[in-house]
């Protein structure tokens, strides 16, 4: 098993203190189920547990959401192999991923922004959210990326997306959405696993990501309709990506805070923030380290 990087580890001594460090390491060292989200626009929840059980594959479910199962003892490529994931009935998921749709809350009929699509989890799963009856634009400036993505949108039956093959911080300010998802390329530092090969995490990743993240957060409150709402989110439990960046929004008046439900908070298992309001996700043998903060414009 690999070790944390010496310099992450000082890190997050530094934010959380010795004790919560352990736990969040011990977080890293779990080897995770297999989760996945039903696909409500080509089947149902029911139809998805009866295959399940038809193949003798035991699932949880998940308090937070009905569409979120937990499969044990099976591995992506033995779900890879069914009917039902290659008619696009499943989508392979983490479980901290599928939060951010839920937490922006996306509405029918409403023009929807996903900033970072690739590969497009959370474009399809706003899309099962809304019945395909949302306006969504999903931005992706990676080629092959956005190849991914525009694959796993057909696969999943979603209609009405516009896929727009472009770098998100350089849109042009005549556009403007309802809501926006902003799930910004990050350090990583909250999906780590030990288990493989090698661990991936720098202080020059970090500063690259800081900087990305502080131009599309900008960019994003310039082509949010006032009133509208979006939800910034990273798999990063650093306090420079995540609690600071928000407290730039606040400091120059673009945007407030708005508290996430408090009934997901009880079934998630967080980690201390200095903005109350918001959610950091502890990696933990379920789920992975995860930011949510959701932003409603001045």
């Amino acid at each position: 098993m690999k070790q944390v990087p010496e310099n992450l580890y000082g890190m997050l001594e530094q934010q959380y203190g010795k004790e919560e460090t352990m736990r969040i390491i011990h977080g890293y060292a779990q080897r995770r189920p297999v989760t996945l989200r039903v696909n409500t626009l080509k089947t149902t929840i029911e139809m998805v547990k009866s295959e399940l059980t038809r193949e003798k594959i035991i699932y949880d479910t998940v308090e937070w959401s009905d569409e979120a199962l937990i499969i044990r003892k099976v591995r992506e490529v033995d779900l890879q192999a069914l009917y039902i994931y290659q008619q696009g009935h499943i989508y392979l998921q983490s479980l901290s991923s599928m939060l951010p749709p839920l937490v922006l809350k996306p509405k029918k009929e409403a023009s929807i922004l996903d900033m970072a699509a690739a590969p497009g989890g959370k474009t399809t799963q706003i899309a099962a959210l809304t019945d395909n009856k949302a306006q969504i634009t999903a931005c992706e400036k990676n080629k092959i990326r956005a190849e991914r993505l525009n694959y796993n949108i057909q696969k999943q039956g979603v209609k009405g997306v516009y896929i727009m093959h472009a770098d998100a911080t350089k849109l042009d300010e005549l556009f403007s959405f309802d809501q926006i998802l902003l799930d910004a390329p990050c350090s990583g530092s909250g999906t780590i696993s030990l288990w493989k090969d090698r661990v991936d995490f720098s202080e020059n990743l970090l500063e690259r990501s800081i900087k990305t993240q502080r131009a599309m957060l900008k960019k994003a409150l310039h082509i949010l309709k006032s009133g509208g709402e979006m939800v910034y989110s990273t798999c990063s439990i650093l306090a420079r990506e995540n609690e600071q960046m928000i407290h730039e929004i606040l400091d120059s008046g673009m945007a407030e805070l708005v508290p996430i439900d408090s009934g997901l908070k009880e079934n998630l298992p967080l980690l201390p923030s200095a903005l109350p309001e918001t959610l950091c996700i502890r990696p933990n043998e379920l789920y992975e380290g995860f930011f949510l903060a959701k932003l409603k414009k001045r």
